[in-house]
């Protein structure tokens, strides 16, 4: 009959070995790589994912997180060559590549924090303070930051911490210096916007007045044109008249005195004091417009003439 000694033994020496194979085991995360320490001193870093074996009771664990870390930066002001005075947010992004020097140096990531942003702030000092405001706002943003970051990753070298990025999210003047920029840069734009109107009004007035002395010539050339052309028609009119008159003289003066007859006799308030027998009615009294009226010998013809000009004895 088995002793129930034997089996409280077998039993401490099973619960022995299973705390003796706990404690020589460990799991390294992927996000993770681990130190083992020999009474402080390493003895191994496991820095690929999985379970791991080290010394039972003698030998500890310390993991690092193996991921690209954040830092944060609280804003800063930095006066700039130009002695303009800037508020700079910034941020740096880091992992850790020594995990031994890491652990020795700083010991955990918040004391890594703090200690960069003591080396972030004193980077952007020196480097923002050698070049001017338009260089850090506008021109050489992007070369700056490369800069920080080179001057940062160095003097992290010595934490095991290599810098990846350093990016400035704001780079602004103070508020009141900025508003008062602002109103400076706001009347520069005004004033630069009247000089643009004035120039504006300046060349419409110039295409207006060229656009009037165009039309002024262009009518005036017009009018010329008009009258020489009138003129010719007069004179081809006129030599018309006197190629009529000189085929028919009589049916020249009693068409002249018909058309007087329309023009001058025409209904509305016009009136006339003539005598009877005024040449302008020789055709009422004489077809053939042979009547005798006063200072007119007998058979004499009226010339047209007299017919055209009846029109003018309207008031």
């Amino acid at each position: 009959m088995r002793s129930p000694l034997a089996g409280i033994v077998a039993l401490v020496a099973l619960l022995v070995v299973a705390i003796i194979g706990y404690s020589s085991l460990f799991i390294v995360q992927q996000t993770e790589q681990a130190l083992v320490l020999r009474f402080g001193e390493m003895v191994d870093v496991a820095t690929s994912p999985g379970l791991h074996f080290k010394a039972p009771f003698i030998d500890t664990v310390v993991s690092i997180d193996k991921r690209i870390l954040d830092l944060e930066n609280p804003s800063q002001e930095v006066i700039a060559s130009d002695q303009k005075r800037l508020v700079v947010d910034a941020f740096a992004r880091y992992r850790i590549k020594d995990a031994l020097k890491f652990y020795q140096s700083v010991g955990s990531i918040q004391t890594a924090n703090l200690q960069l942003g003591s080396l972030l702030n004193a980077a952007l000092r020196r480097v923002l303070g050698e070049v001017t405001f338009i260089q850090v706002v506008r021109d050489e943003r992007e070369q700056l930051m490369g800069k920080i970051r080179d001057q940062l990753d160095k003097e992290a070298g010595g934490y095991g911490i290599q810098v990846v990025d350093v990016r400035i999210r704001r780079a602004d003047l103070p508020d009141a210096n900025s508003k008062a920029v602002y109103d400076r840069m706001q009347s520069e734009r005004q004033r630069e916007a009247a000089e643009f109107r004035a120039l504006g009004d300046q060349k419409g007035q110039e295409i207006r007045s060229r656009a009037d002395r165009d039309a002024t010539v262009i009518v005036a050339e017009a009018n010329s044109q008009a009258e020489q052309i009138r003129g010719e028609g007069d004179a081809e009119r006129n030599r018309l008249f006197a190629e009529a008159y000189g085929q028919n003289p009589d049916f020249f003066a009693f068409y002249r005195s018909m058309s007087a007859y329309e023009t001058g006799l025409k209904g509305g308030d016009t009136r006339y004091l003539l005598r009877p027998d005024s040449p302008f009615f020789r055709y009422f009294a004489d077809p053939l417009g042979k009547g005798e009226g006063k200072g007119e010998g007998k058979g004499e013809a009226k010339p047209a003439a007299e017919p055209a000009s009846a029109p003018a004895a309207k008031p």
